[in-house]
Order: structure tokens, then sequence, then C-alpha cells
């Protein structure tokens, strides 16, 4: 094809979704212009990404760089910390119960991020300019921005991977609804005396989820989600008073816990857009979903957004931004975007709930998939690759019927 038929495309925001949609688009033989400044300061968090996220990341050639610097997830438990009345039975995920070695590999977003930007900078295809956008124009034809610098980048579709707050998604005109919640996420790294086996272990108390993820060696990642005002006051205590509640939070099932520099603590809320595209934006990554951090799915449904993004973009090449292109990306991924938020959030919002109905609701839950390990694969196929669980249990039900 020749090269001038192919659209340009631009990408506004340079984090993870950011970098992973220049790439994936300049692959695919698009011509992109990525808009944003490189990350600066360290960011201590960690990115739970599953298998399927992970092949986007070797098809992009940069997952060799990442594996030796990341934990295998192999093992998903769910443990009911919560003094209620009615409390789950704790339901552990084995990656071998559905053929797979791993679920996925947790990654420091200190060595996930430079590895993108690394490969972001090597792409030839790729025009990298390292601005703010300063503001949109958005016509019947082309996405227009204008940068700090007072120059001016069109494309046919612009990709707004710029964050919860969206400055794209507000030009083009999709209202989001935004809901904050009473809790704020207590982020940090910290060394253990046991090994974990490369298991990740989310124990849920009243005030949300304590999430332990494995990372190489003798250490693990922590997003322990309390209280806005609890978040503050954890986070102001020394060390050694810390590494002792984490310890008792988890029961001391990693045995003594050494807490490592370099503490954040994030407020938590929920955002959903009334679209994901129009005016020739197509929104991805958290302006198009934002939840609290329960289950290891936010870059993954982000990366699916990319992939499906890149899908359509490709049947039309001349235009990937036209109305009929965002209207297909719209549809292909409102029923995946709501069922992951709208589980997260219920899943959350039983957790924050005093409420007998809730709690029993989420116990019996648990409960079954704990039991039931047909119905346990199902959830354990759906939380990879959506779509992939009823695939199995039809693929199952068609051996019977042969039968």
């Amino acid at each position: 094809m020749d090269h001038q038929e192919t659209a340009r495309i631009l990408v506004a925001g340079s984090g993870p979704a950011g970098l992973i949609a220049a790439l994936g688009f300049a692959e695919a033989g698009f011509r992109v212009t990525l808009i944003g400044p490189e990350a600066a300061g360290a960011d201590g968090r960690t990115t739970a990404l599953m298998n399927p996220a992970l092949a986007v990341l070797e098809r992009l050639g940069v997952l060799a760089d990442l594996k030796p610097k990341a934990a295998p997830l192999k093992v998903m438990r769910i443990v009911d910390a919560t003094g209620r009345l009615i409390r789950s039975p704790t339901v552990t995920f084995r990656a071998t119960e559905i053929g797979e070695e791993q679920f996925g590999l947790n990654l420091p977003n200190s060595v996930l991020l430079p590895a993108l930007a690394k490969a972001v900078a090597a792409h030839s295809g790729i025009d990298w300019r390292k601005l703010m956008v300063e503001s949109w124009r958005l016509d019947a034809g082309h996405a227009h921005a204008t940068l700090a610098d007072g120059s001016e980048v069109s494309a046919s579709l612009a990709v707004a991977a710029d964050g919860r707050l969206s400055p794209a998604r507000e030009a083009a005109g999709i209202p989001a609804s935004v809901r904050p919640y009473p809790q704020a996420a207590l982020v940090l790294n910290f060394g253990h005396r046991s090994e974990h086996a490369f298991t990740s272990t989310e124990f849920h108390t009243e005030t949300g989820p304590f999430t332990q993820v494995p990372l190489p060696g003798n250490r693990s990642s922590l997003v322990w989600v309390v209280k806005p005002e609890t978040a503050k006051e954890l986070a102001a205590l020394d060390d050694d008073t810390l590494s002792q509640r984490v310890e008792e939070q988890m029961q001391s099932m990693l045995g003594r816990v050494s807490v490592e520099p370099g503490r954040q603590v994030y407020p938590l809320s929920a955002a959903s857009p009334g679209r994901f595209a129009q005016n020739r934006v197509a929104l991805v990554g958290e302006a198009a979903h934002v939840f609290p951090p329960i289950g290891a799915q936010g870059l993954n449904l982000g990366i699916r957004d990319i992939d499906d993004l890149i899908g359509i973009a490709c049947e039309n090449r001349i235009d990937p931004g036209s109305r009929m292109s965002l209207a297909a990306y719209d549809s292909r991924r409102r029923p995946d975007i709501l069922a992951r938020s709208g589980a997260v959030n219920l899943l959350n919002r039983s957790l924050l709930s005093d409420m007998l109905p809730a709690q029993m609701a989420r116990s019996a839950g648990l409960s079954v998939l704990g039991s039931f390990a047909p119905l346990r694969a199902f959830f354990m196929r759906e939380g990879l690759r959506p779509g992939s669980g009823f695939q199995a249990l039809t693929g199952g039900f068609r051996k019977q019927v042969r039968r």
C-alpha cells in the first residue's frame, strides 16, 4: 500500500497505554505522532500483566528485556480477612488448573516504562514530541492538537491515552461520570523472610483489598486500600512499625517483613465515559475506564482497548478516525469494559457494605468458586481472555453431546 494512503495517528499521553498504542500503531504500518513528556520521577508501583497482554508486548519486541526483572504469577488467592459475621472461604486459583504455566508477570513500573520508552525512541515510524497538548480542535476530517511550543499536529485519529482527567475526551465532548470512593491506596514494596512461591494473595478487609503480589526474590509489592485518613497515618509510620503492621495484616504468611523506601498514597475513584469514541477521538486506558485496584484489571483492559482499536483502524487505513470506525470501536469495547468495571466496583462496594445481603452474596459467590472447579476454571479463563471461558464451556458441552 502506498505510504501516503495510510493515515497519520496522533497518540496523546506518554504513560504505559500511550507508549504501547504508539508502538502498536507504528508496527501496524501507520505514521504515528506521540505527544507527551517522558515519565519523570520514580514510580514505585508495579503492574500485573496477564498472558494476553504479555503476548502484545512480545509482538512489540519489549518482553525479552522485561522478563528477567519480573516475577511470574502462578497462584492467586482470595482470603476473607473481614471480622464480619458472614465470612467467605479462601479461594485459590492455580494457573495449572487451566493448562497455563502462569497467569502473567508482575512488573515494576520503573522497569516497564523505560523499556517502552526505549522502544518508542528507537522506532523510525514514531515522531515523539515531548510536550503537552495546549488545546484541541476537532473538525469533520481531522483532529488538530496545538502543542506547548505553538506547533500543530493533525491526524485522522486521535488516541486519548491521556489519563483519567483526559483533556482529549473533554474536547471530543464525551461526558464521564466520576465517583470518588472513601478509600485511598497505600503502595509500597517489601522484603520478607519466607518465599512467596509466585503466589499473589488478596486479603479482603472492611475498607477494601490488601493485595500482596510477588516480585523477584523474597520481595513483594503491596496495594493496601484503606480510608484516606488511615492511608496518611500508615504512610507516616517509621519503617519498623509499618513493617510490623504489614506482617500482622497478612497474618505473618511470609514471615518477618521489612518495608522498602518509597511509599505512595493514591486516592481511589471510578470513572466511566458515556461513549468510548466520538469526533475523531478514541479513548484507551484510564481515559476509558477507572476503577479500584482489584483483580489486576487496569492496564490489561487498556491493552485490549489498544489491540481492538488497531484492529479496526487496519480495516480502514485511509480514514481510521471516521464515524464508522469509531462506532465499531465503541460497540466492540463496551461489553468488555462495562463487565470488568461493573464486577470490580460491585466487589469493592460489597467490601464496604455492612449490609448482610451484600456480605452473603459475596460469600456465596466465593464459596461456589472455591468448591466448584469448572466454575473456577471458567472465571480464570475469562479473567485472562474475555470469551475464552465461554468457548471452553461450549467446547466441553459439544464433547458431551458427541458422546
